[in-house]
């Protein structure tokens, strides 16, 4: 191997405890500490809520196990990136790329970042600026965490998601055991309303579940360093699905049980107001640890991560040439971390990410609905491709998958359109980035 393709290469270190705990723990964050108040308010009933929540999960799997196909046939290092470029051609996969780099995962960085800061403030009283600073400066520590060495960010990064995991599954234990909580609250099991009444409530709790499930894919951003990958990368997926699902569903349970539907519904702090029933005023202060080392742990697994996605690009010649390389030391992509951590604090500081992501939102889904669909164009068009693992049930459910993206891509145009033309618009700002980089390749 030549000096000059060794400079390009990252090594994979990565297990299977890695990449199931890198996934999982970028998808709990903040979100189901904030959403089950949202699914009570708009379902009103205990087996709606848990209906919802369960199909949350059954199709985030159905895209995990779709995308897995075209992690374990393609590992390397990019994720969506790759496989777009692979089914729909170059221009497909540049402006996923750089919808990513733009938006989705950098003002996804900032504003945990930020809200890490905020949750902080609960202890420490802080400033408008102090709350920037704090997020600027967790965002930057985590990344050099993970361009000194793969292997510790990915170290850090269990640690974190087994520190959460552990937490919440010691607040639903305490909620399930200890006095406040009482079955009655579980009380209406099922709606009086019609059902075409419940249609647009239930279209808006789904696309409030999806939310707090999305990550899923943040394995193949880093299937370029997972060993065994054909293996690992599925396992780890389905792995991450099961517990994630199986504690959202728990806590849920603790949530309605200890709150009832009505006060749940109109919680601003559901998991605090739960923790207070069984725990007290130290409930508060307890469930604020817990959301604050979710939120390090998922912002430390969008910064392992997404710099992958502008290293693939610059590797293609689409982005800056410097991106590209490995750190000949830490063997991390080092150039493309700390891009991407520069653009993170600027949007940090330009306090414009949360109206980014507002835009962008719906442009995840297209993409998630795309690469679906790649694997059965690809199934078609590269037949011979080495398919270490193979979606079950093929091709209904990628099929299943893509229909929910459909769905709710179309409810965002309809609900926000406004939102949703912008969000089309900055995609589209790739265009001439795109063009340009060709033009100099």
């Amino acid at each position: 191997m030549t000096p000059t393709s060794q400079t390009h290469k990252l090594n994979r270190v990565l297990s299977l405890l890695d990449a199931t705990m890198i996934n999982a723990g970028g998808i709990i964050g903040s979100g189901i500490f904030m959403v089950p108040a949202a699914v009570a308010l708009l379902t009103g009933s205990s087996s709606l809520i848990f209906s919802v929540w369960i199909l949350g999960g059954i199709i985030s799997l159905f895209g995990a196990l779709s995308v897995a196909e075209l992690g374990a046939a393609m590992p390397r290092a990019g994720g969506q990136y790759v496989y777009l470029n692979e089914a729909y051609g170059p221009i497909w996969g540049y402006l996923y790329g750089w919808s990513a780099i733009a938006v989705i995962n950098t003002a996804s960085i900032a504003a945990v970042g930020v809200a890490f800061s905020e949750y902080l403030g609960f202890f420490f009283p802080l400033s408008a600026w102090g709350i920037k600073g704090i997020a600027v400066f967790s965002i930057i520590v985590l990344t050099i965490l993970n361009i000194v060495d793969v292997k510790s960010g990915a170290r850090a990064q269990n640690i974190f998601t087994f520190l959460k995991i552990g937490a919440i599954l010691g607040i639903i234990v305490l909620g399930l055991f200890m006095e406040g909580g009482t079955g009655s609250n579980l009380r209406p099991l099922f709606s009086s309303q019609s059902f075409t009444s419940l249609v647009g409530p239930l279209g808006l709790a789904m696309v409030a579940v999806l939310w707090t499930f999305d990550g899923w894919i943040f394995v193949t951003y880093v299937a370029g360093e997972v060993k065994n990958p054909g293996r690992n990368i599925p396992l780890s997926l389905i792995f991450c699905m099961i517990i994630v699902t199986s504690v959202y569903l728990l806590i849920n349970f603790v949530f309605t049980y200890t709150l009832g539907i009505e006060a749940m519904g109109a919680s601003s702090l559901v998991a605090s107001d739960s923790a207070a029933v069984f725990l007290g005023e130290k409930g508060t202060a307890i469930v604020t640890i817990i959301i604050l080392i979710s939120l390090m742990g998922a912002n430390n697994s969008f910064v392992l991560t997404s710099a992958r996605i502008n290293f693939a690009m610059a590797k293609d010649k689409l982005f800056f040439n410097t991106a590209a390389k490995v750190h000949p030391k830490f063997k991390s992509p080092a150039n493309a971390l700390i891009i991407q951590c520069v653009w993170a604090c600027l949007l940090t500081f330009t306090g414009t990410f949360n109206q980014l992501i507002t835009y962008i939102i719906f442009a995840s889904w297209i993409f998630y609905g795309m690469s679906a669909g790649a694997v059965i164009i690809l199934r078609k068009k590269e037949p011979k491709l080495e398919r270490p693992y193979k979606t079950p049930f093929y091709p209904w459910i990628p099929i299943i998958f893509i229909l929910f993206a459909i769905f709710l891509t179309i409810n965002t145009i309809m609900e926000a359109p406004r939102d949703a033309a912008i969000g089309a618009g900055i995609i589209l700002l790739g265009l001439p980035l795109y063009y340009y980089w060709n033009k100099n390749e």
